[in-house]
């Protein structure tokens, strides 16, 4: 918030300091796509800037919306996308390999990335509305679980286990934020490590293959290791200032794979070195301080749940998406939130944002009141 003296009273009411860390995200990603096209606007930069304005422009109007309407949105819409995520298993259009998206002529739509806002804002609703003495009892969790479960099954045998896995975590934190027995997570985490050759054994053989690979990326260097071994060198080889802009080998011989999508960070880092990769990483670290301070903030239960699920969900986009370019996890096709190309993770993050810009907004009105 700024001075009301300076600009408009409505335009100094939004909160400036986590708009000029998104701006300053949004600008690395389009100068970095900028550069990936070989220092063209198109095919990549251009559409980008429009996509991320546009949605901004969303995140706007959707901090105005009061939280009593999202409460009672909040179940009905959960129960629409859960329709749709069932029709993309009936009549979904098929792409690289998965079935994803619903074809609508104009737009696919991929329902599961709505799912990742809703599944935190549904249970932050239910724990709500649940008595506080409730919560650790078995009432307390067999419904989020199925809140959470349901969804996250659907998106699972699409498949996609990386808005799966967003999903349940998003899920998860909010069940833990609202105070249910350590317990019942330790011993979800035991029996997931129990099962762990179980759901190996499960998996489809692509991402058996990014598991090995994860283990072990010079098992097969010129083919399913090649997008993790071109990552490690783009990253190395920037050193700890960089090749400078416009200067990446990597990107710019296409060594790099998906150097404008996942992989847009070794991209990145190859042509501003450890420096800009600390200075990108540092902003996507205060942006998620910012959220979770939304939370501590937050005058209701619904909004404390709510702004700690959101944040939690922006910080797993771009942590597991820095852990996979530099080998630390293994290739689950997560974007890097602001800075790949591509629509669905920029609208996805700027619906979390404009929720928590709202819920900070009315947690202010309130203390002022108060």
């Amino acid at each position: 918030m700024i001075s009301s003296a300076i600009i408009p009273q409505p335009l100094a009411r939004l909160p400036w300091r986590l708009i000029w860390l998104v701006a300053l995200i949004c600008t690395i990603g389009i100068v970095t796509l900028f550069s990936a096209a070989g220092g063209s606007w198109s095919p990549w930069a251009m559409k980008q800037a429009a996509t991320i304005l546009g949605f901004f422009g969303l995140a706007i109007a959707i901090s105005y919306i009061p939280e009593g309407f999202i409460k009672s949105v909040t179940f009905p819409t959960y129960v629409v996308i859960l329709i749709l995520l069932i029709i993309v298993e009936m009549v979904g259009f098929v792409g690289k390999g998965a079935q994803r998206w619903i074809d609508l002529g104009f737009i696919r739509l991929q329902p599961s990335e709505f799912m990742k806002p809703a599944v935190c804002l549904v249970l932050a609703r239910f724990y709500d509305l649940l008595p506080a003495a409730d919560v650790r009892r078995w009432r307390g969790l067999w419904p989020a679980g199925l809140l959470v479960a349901v969804p996250w099954a659907l998106i699972l045998v699409q498949p996609d286990l990386g808005t799966a896995t967003m999903v349940l975590v998003g899920g998860v934190t909010v069940m833990f934020v609202a105070g249910l027995p350590m317990w019942y997570f330790v011993s979800a985490a035991g029996a997931l490590a129990a099962a762990l050759p179980i759901v190996y054994t499960l998996m489809h053989e692509y991402q058996r293959k990014r598991v090995l690979i994860f283990l072990d990326p010079e098992a097969d260097p010129l083919g399913a290791g090649y997008h993790i071994s071109q990552s490690k060198i783009a990253i190395g080889s920037g050193g700890i200032w960089g090749k400078g802009y416009l200067n990446g080998s990597q990107s710019h011989l296409d060594y790099l794979p998906e150097g404008h999508t996942d992989f847009v960070f070794a991209a990145f880092v190859e042509e501003w070195g450890l420096i800009g990769g600390i200075l990108l990483i540092l902003a996507f670290a205060m942006v998620v301080r910012w959220g979770m301070n939304v939370s501590k903030k937050a005058k209701t239960r619904f909004a404390q749940l709510s702004a700690a699920g959101l944040s939690m969900t922006i910080f797993f986009y771009f942590t597991v998406n820095l852990m996979m370019v530099m080998g630390l996890a293994p290739v689950v096709g997560i974007p890097l939130p602001l800075v790949s190309f591509g629509g669905s993770a920029v609208m996805t993050v700027m619906i979390c944002l404009g929720i928590l810009m709202g819920i900070e907004r009315q947690s202010r009105t309130r203390s002022s009141l108060s």
